[in-house]
């Protein structure tokens, strides 16, 4: 059956047939149980205080530990059929599922991810992550013990609209082949233990002490990097409520190739060649935009990337820190686009400019522009090498005309 408890609570159940669904009930390893507890503690750490994690801070898919092992589910339409927004490629695998698994009721009986996705009501009820384990006969006919932790997760802070949930499994062998085992591990336990495990792990909650996160390997080549921040791109582009994280996260990696670029010119250059990039001198951050997002990236998003790069490496953001300057940034990036085109505008000299009727004349062109006398007409032309020819008049917008006096100044 399944045992299912709030993260708070270690007591077993009483009743090992109590509320379950006619499966016996199986401890779990503690390999699978420490899956779940780094699954929860990850939670934890996504919390800042708020009652529930914001959906937008995860991004199963870049969670190489448990990630393979989680789904996502999304009932922000509702309760009776909740949507499905990722399932990890070990869980896919397991259960022979593919992405056409689009909501709950698409998910097949007695399957693994069934198993996971049968407690998501718990969490509604308790408002709190709901651990359970157990073990069941599954599709294929193969005993299987398993171990889960679904998680809460809201959009807006106070409700519960997402639940994200890991399990981990190992199936059972033949009884035969069980009792030899058996026997091996009676004679194995009888030596003594160097590896006791953790006490206390399921009693961690929001107000414990901050878990110490497992060390990753970070990424230190241009071309790590660059793969890195690949993948970061490649899940923005995919990403929609998520996506403002998922964004910041790949323009920091793309920050952090900028700054490897920058130390390894070379091979920058190899990259550029390999890709077909080049670069413009008036934006050099363009090339290492398409780089990494792809030069058929959107043309308005790559400028944005682009000058969000620039703007990171003009006020000297250092590496891994382009993402939470973002999110501290009044405007997001699109407030720093802004502020970064400003810059590049000639600033306005504090005396006025002179009037146009005042202005000595260049030269006198006999154009039928169709306006009264002394009004205000901008002309279009192109550079020869003899002087300039007028391909076109605009002579009805009075703000162009302003613009282009103030610039005359």
């Amino acid at each position: 059956m399944d045992s299912a408890r709030g993260y708070d609570d270690l007591r077993q159940d009483d009743d090992p047939t109590e509320g379950g669904v006619g499966e016996a009930h199986a401890p779990v390893g503690s390999d699978e149980r420490r899956m779940q507890v780094r699954a929860y503690n990850h939670w934890v750490s996504l919390l800042r205080g708020r009652a529930y994690p914001a959906i937008e801070d995860l991004e199963p898919e870049s969670i190489a530990d448990f990630g393979p092992h989680s789904v996502l589910l999304d009932f922000s339409a509702g309760v009776e059929d909740p949507a499905i927004q990722f399932i990890g490629r070990a869980l896919r695998e397991e259960c022979a599922v593919d992405q056409s698994i689009a909501r709950i009721s698409d998910v097949p009986s007695r399957s693994l991810l069934s198993r996971l996705t049968d407690h998501y009501l718990q969490i509604i009820a308790n408002r709190a992550p709901i651990g359970f384990e157990a073990e069941f006969t599954g599709t294929r006919g193969h005993n299987t013990m398993y171990r889960g932790i679904l998680m809460p997760f809201s959009s807006d802070a106070q409700s519960i609209d997402y639940i994200y949930g890991v399990i981990n499994w190992k199936e059972l062998v033949a009884a035969d082949d069980q009792a030899g085992l058996d026997a091996e591990l009676a004679a194995a336990i009888r030596a003594p233990r160097h590896d006791p495990l953790p006490g206390g792990v399921w009693a961690d909650g929001p107000c414990a002490a901050a878990p110490v996160p497992e060390p990753e390997v970070a990424p230190t080549t241009l071309d790590d990097l660059l793969a890195a921040a690949r993948d970061s791109a490649a899940a923005a582009r995919v990403a929609r409520l998520r996506s403002h994280a998922a964004l910041y996260r790949a323009l920091g990696r793309a920050h952090d190739v900028a700054l490897a670029a920058a130390a390894d010119p070379a091979r920058l250059e190899e990259l550029l060649a390999a890709a077909d990039i080049r670069v413009q001198a008036r934006a050099p951050m363009t090339a290492i935009a398409k780089l990494v997002f792809g030069v058929d990236h959107d043309k308005t998003r790559l400028t944005e990337a682009a000058t969000v790069l620039a703007w990171a490496q003009r006020t000297g953001i250092g590496a891994g820190a382009l993402a939470h300057a973002l999110e501290r940034a009044e405007g997001g990036i699109k407030g720093i686009v802004a502020s970064e085109r400003a810059l590049r505008q000639p600033e306005a000299d504090d005396a006025p400019a002179l009037p146009l009727a005042e202005r000595a004349p260049l030269a006198e062109l006999a154009i039928d522009s169709g306006l009264d006398e002394g009004a205000a007409v901008v002309l279009l032309g192109r550079a020869t090498a003899t002087g300039i020819v007028v391909v076109g008049t605009v002579g009805d917008d009075a703000k162009l005309a302003a613009q282009v006096l103030r610039r005359l100044h």
